[in-house]
């Protein structure tokens, strides 16, 4: 639920908490949905780790009347035909390649958002309710549940603000361990996994404050400025770290041409990094993007992590979105 969805969100470093205003606000901050005019449809692809995992995404949100509107999403991330080879060992100690199997991992997150305009004149609010599943082979299995409230404000000189709480009750995931199956590789490596593990996991409540504006150049040029402050309350790398609250701010731009093609770039993911003679060293991420959208279907691309300049890997993250209002 961290890595963030769709390539055009993605090329700008996903500051976008404040101007979200299609479908996939349902991910970013669910007071975007009101902006919706229409039914729309997102899906996006990425491949991770050189192809080992895939990361995969798909929404569709309408508005309910002129005041409401609602959106639902599934993610999907995965890491499938991983080697078993716990047993490849028989107990007469002789090497059975017969005995490997093979399972998969994955996480899933559904989402329900619901969105909706306040009575002052600009404001929006927007509420998601998810479902965490996680599957580990037979090995294990987790539930879990959790909230999450986005606000929006935009003045009548088109400067926008969001606000994303994210978690904001607290999302607890409760594992179900399959102790037949535990018994089995608990001895595959001597003196570990003796012990069954933890059966609670839990994620805490984060923010993401953001501020973006549009500027029109001679009606055919728009470019549309971002930036967001990204909050967790504990002390972490990121570049404003203290005991109460760690601070990652990113900053992201969107050069658009008469609405049809799109240039993005952005910059985020600061952290320390502490290197192995114990000296600090700034890390970043920078993304780039483009988009094109003709009638009521928009394709974009981004590349994130241009020139690894971070710990994270670089990918390439391909969108689509479809307006139903093209066959109307």
């Amino acid at each position: 639920m961290n890595i963030g969805v769709d390539a055009a969100a993605l090329g700008m470093s996903n500051a976008v908490t404040a101007q979200t205003a299609d479908v996939n606000s349902g991910y970013w901050n669910p007071a975007g949905l009101l902006k919706l005019e229409d039914k729309q449809l997102s899906l996006m692809h990425a491949s991770y780790f050189a192809n080992i995992a895939q990361y995969d995404y798909a929404a569709f949100a309408m508005p309910i009347d002129s005041k409401s509107a609602w959106g639902i999403s599934l993610i999907r991330f995965g890491v499938d035909d991983i080697l078993n080879t716990t047993q490849l060992i028989d107990s007469q100690g002789n090497i059975d390649y017969n005995r490997i199997s093979l399972f998969s991992t994955a996480d899933y997150a559904f989402t329900f958002s619901y969105a909706r305009a306040l009575p002052l004149e600009g404001f929006n609010y927007g509420v998601n309710a998810k479902v965490i599943r996680r599957i580990i082979g037979d090995f294990a299995t987790s539930w879990g549940f959790g909230f999450d409230l986005g606000a929006q404000f935009e003045t009548r000189d088109d400067w926008k603000f969001g606000l994303m709480l994210r978690d904001i009750t607290t999302t607890y995931n409760t594992w179900t361990i399959n102790e037949e199956a535990f018994e089995k590789i608990k001895n595959a490596v001597p003196g570990e996994n003796q012990e069954l593990p933890e059966t609670t996991e839990i994620t805490l409540p984060k923010a993401q404050l953001g501020i973006s504006k549009k500027f029109e150049f001679h009606y055919d040029y728009t470019l549309v400025a971002a930036t967001n402050l990204n909050m967790q309350f504990a002390q972490t790398n990121d570049l404003i770290s203290t005991r109460a609250v760690s601070i990652d701010p990113a900053v992201g731009f969107e050069f658009g041409y008469i609405d049809l093609a799109f240039l993005r770039a952005g910059v985020g993911n600061f952290q320390q990094i502490t290197q192995i003679d114990n000296t600090s060293k700034l890390s970043f991420q920078p993304n780039i993007g483009i988009g094109f959208k003709y009638k009521g279907i928009q394709v974009d691309y981004a590349l994130t992590d241009l020139g690894n300049q971070s710990a994270a890997l670089y990918s390439n993250i391909f969108s689509v979105k479809v307006d139903f209002s093209i066959f109307r």
